[in-house]
């Protein structure tokens, strides 16, 4: 596999004094041309051999390039807070928006490998990890993201001329570390590991390119070329029209089931009764979050449900039971510019809470699937793949031991138009109800379907949905209420 970037390739200094001016001006152009169209992000992973001049082609692109439009990140060690949140958060909210480029020196394939040379692993977990790499690249790439990942190799021979003349120059003696020399003696460790990952994850969307490492002027010039040449591409396709991808027909669930209609939207819970368990549940709560071991848990609670279903009553329930300092409400409106620059998820991926922390998704990154798809804000390839994208980022927080509680709650057609009217009569609740709900009330039958494909594909055994009868709230918020210590009071027991 590595036998192409051992073969000693090198270039004369009068070459490179010719052509790497040249390919600087090139890369400007490019750079500033993908700024001005600003249709999608550029990634750049660095990866490679210990001393095969990462730092330095890191340090060569920040030099040729405009410093505005390209960022740079070096992943070392995760911080206290990195280590709080799943491992693939430090990642996500680094990513470039549109019309930059991101350059990651250290990337979510680091640790894994690291992991398993090191024998903290086995073969299993590193191949799962392998294939979590693979679907965020894809879910990346199906964005519209350009990934180019470099890998950097140098034989053991080359690795350790390398180090030795590193260590050599007084001026370049602090490159090398005791970590460099302690990574050499396990080369060939690294080197099977280093084979399987780039066999796995060299994909048609994101494929690896190797690149010799052994000399600068070889490294740099090819590393800018297949840069410049990989982002002309994308951008003389850009200004082509895009084919129209069409998909299949959703299939209906495999038992057919209708799943609201199975709800018994009848149910009541006297208001005597009700105060008597809001009473319960929320001290309950309140005793749960303040448990000692709730400082090593995260809480996500995330509320979907027809217009008009109660979902901000519910959520103050639970707030006031709870201190304000370990809780968060996110509520969920249209994608700000700064949220269309970056994929679908990063809005909600960027409000994942340390542990000890309570935060609430008033709707979340279900709209996808619901309002976008129903309103046709989104072509059905992107949103019938979106279901995948889902569960794969809930079985990212589900690995990190994240308590993920989903609610939707439900009420009739009849229940909703009672509510809007009794909206448009109250002053201090006109607010609530726009010329929008009414617009999405005259789709209830898409919408309906859409709810029920939902819960069909997403309700998984790690983040199951609550469907809750919210035609009385009442009893609507007592079940919320009762179903967030359950599951709470669950984690707390694992600690």
């Amino acid at each position: 596999m590595f036998e192409s970037a051992e073969l000693g390739h090198k270039i004369d200094k009068a070459t490179y004094d010719a052509e790497a001016p040249k390919l600087r001006e090139a890369l400007l152009d490019a750079q500033f041309d993908l700024a001005q169209h600003a249709g999608f992000p550029v990634i750049i992973l660095i990866g490679g051999v210990d001393g095969a001049g990462r730092g330095e082609t890191v340090n060569l692109l920040n030099e040729w390039m405009d410093p505005r439009y390209i960022q740079t990140h070096g992943m070392g060690e995760p911080s206290d807070e990195e280590l709080d949140r799943p491992m693939m958060w430090r990642f996500w909210r680094a990513l470039p928006p549109k019309g930059k480029i991101g350059v990651f020196l250290g990337s979510w394939y680091t640790w894994p490998i690291l992991n398993r040379v090191h024998g903290l692993t086995k073969i299993a977990d590193l191949d799962q990890s392998l294939e979590r790499a693979k679907r965020l690249e894809k879910m990346l790439t199906d964005e519209g993201a350009l990934i180019i990942k470099f890998w950097l190799h140098l034989s053991r021979e080359k690795q350790k001329a390398r180090l030795k003349m590193l260590e050599k120059d007084p001026k370049t003696r602090w490159r090398v570390t005791r970590r460099d020399w302690e990574h050499y003696k396990l080369y060939d460790k690294f080197q099977t590991v280093h084979e399987s990952v780039i066999r796995h994850t060299s994909t048609a969307e994101a494929p690896w390119i190797i690149v010799e490492g052994a000399e600068a002027r070889y490294r740099s010039l090819t590393v800018g070329k297949v840069i410049l040449e990989t982002v002309r591409k994308r951008l003389d396709s850009a200004s082509e029209k895009a084919p129209k991808v069409s998909a299949p027909p959703l299939l209906p669930s495999i038992d057919n089931l209708h799943i609201l209609k199975t709800l018994d939207l009848g149910q009541k819970l006297e208001k005597k009764k009700f105060q008597a368990e809001l009473e319960k549940y929320q001290g309950k709560l309140a005793l749960l979050t303040r448990d000692e071991k709730f400082k090593n848990i995260t809480v996500i609670a995330v509320f979907e449900g027809n217009d008009a279903a109660g979902k901000g009553g519910s959520v103050r329930r639970i707030t006031s039971a709870v201190d304000a300092r370990q809780y968060q409400i996110v509520p969920i409106a249209a994608p700000t510019e700064e949220e269309r620059a970056q994929p679908y998820l990063w809005r909600f991926w960027r409000h994942i809470p340390r542990k000890g922390r309570l935060t609430i998704f008033d709707r979340s990154w279900y709209g996808r699937v619901l309002v976008e798809r129903v309103e046709g804000f989104c072509s059905s390839p992107v949103w019938m793949r979106a279901y995948g994208e889902i569960n794969d980022f809930e079985a990212q927080l589900a690995r990190h031991n994240i308590v993920l509680v989903k609610y939707w709650l439900a009420i009739s057609k009849d229940e909703q138009l009672k509510r809007f009217n009794e909206r448009k009569k109250i002053g201090f609740k006109r607010f609530k109800i726009t010329e929008e709900d009414w617009r999405n009330r005259k789709k209830w039958d898409e919408y309906e379907q859409a709810i029920c494909d939902m819960v069909d594909r997403t309700s998984t055994e790690i983040a199951p949905w609550t469907l809750v009868e919210a035609n009385d709230k009442n009893f609507a918020r007592i079940k919320i209420l009762k179903t967030l210590c359950q599951r709470i009071e669950a984690a707390l027991q694992k600690k």
